[in-house]
């Protein structure tokens, strides 16, 4: 698939995001992929900055995953990237091992704080493997296959007047980003609060 640029915003670093989603059967057309539709809706509601996207639909085949993976970090230079499915114990279940295989740097908080976020939602959270690596400059984060578990991980655990009772995951990439030498990431706040310290804060954009 060709890259597909969206948002405008002119003021906000332009990021180049790539987008995995792993899965057998939508590869091959059995059915419809809905993670990249997914992912892609997420982050155009949550990014203010400009956004190129550079998808891929792949089976679920470990050597492919790695090497879709360096493709998105070495000859694509995206900054971040998401991959969907996967991430299960299924023997054909092999997302995390061809993340591992390219990684620089693993980041275990993001996989243990994607499963304390499911977890609220359905007790087989404790089946899923998904982890975060750093490959030279770019995270790679892989998340759960569904749309509505994308956007709960994303998002976190709000309480019945929409408070945040546990932080997204999205929360703390953002920062990651700038601390790998990435753009500055700005967000939607009624979407996702991005956490930085202060040292770290650009001052608000006069517009």
């Amino acid at each position: 698939m060709n890259p597909s640029p969206v948002s405008e915003t002119s003021a906000a670093d332009p990021v180049r995001i790539g987008l995995v989603s792993i899965s057998d059967r939508a590869s091959t057309g059995i059915y419809q992929d809905k993670g990249l539709p997914a992912l892609r809706d997420w982050l155009g509601h949550a990014l203010l900055n400009p956004v190129s996207f550079v998808e891929r639909l792949i089976p679920d085949d470990r050597l492919q995953i790695a090497n879709t993976l360096c493709e998105l970090v070495d000859s694509e230079h995206c900054d971040l990237v998401l991959t969907t499915g996967g991430t299960g114990p299924a023997p054909r279940d092999v997302t995390p091992e061809a993340t591992l295989d390219v990684a620089d740097k693993e980041m275990p908080g993001f996989g243990e704080q994607m499963r304390r976020i499911s977890l609220h939602f359905v007790p087989t959270a404790i089946l899923s493997r998904q982890t975060a690596v750093i490959r030279a400059k770019t995270l790679i984060i892989n998340l759960p296959g569904q749309p509505k578990s994308i956007a709960e991980t994303l998002e976190g655990v709000r309480d019945a007047a929409g408070q945040s009772v546990v932080p997204g995951l999205f929360a703390a990439v953002p920062y990651c980003v700038d601390l790998i030498g990435g753009p500055y990431l700005e967000t939607d706040p009624a979407v996702c609060v991005a956490f930085r310290p202060k040292s770290a804060q650009r001052p608000p954009r006069v517009s």
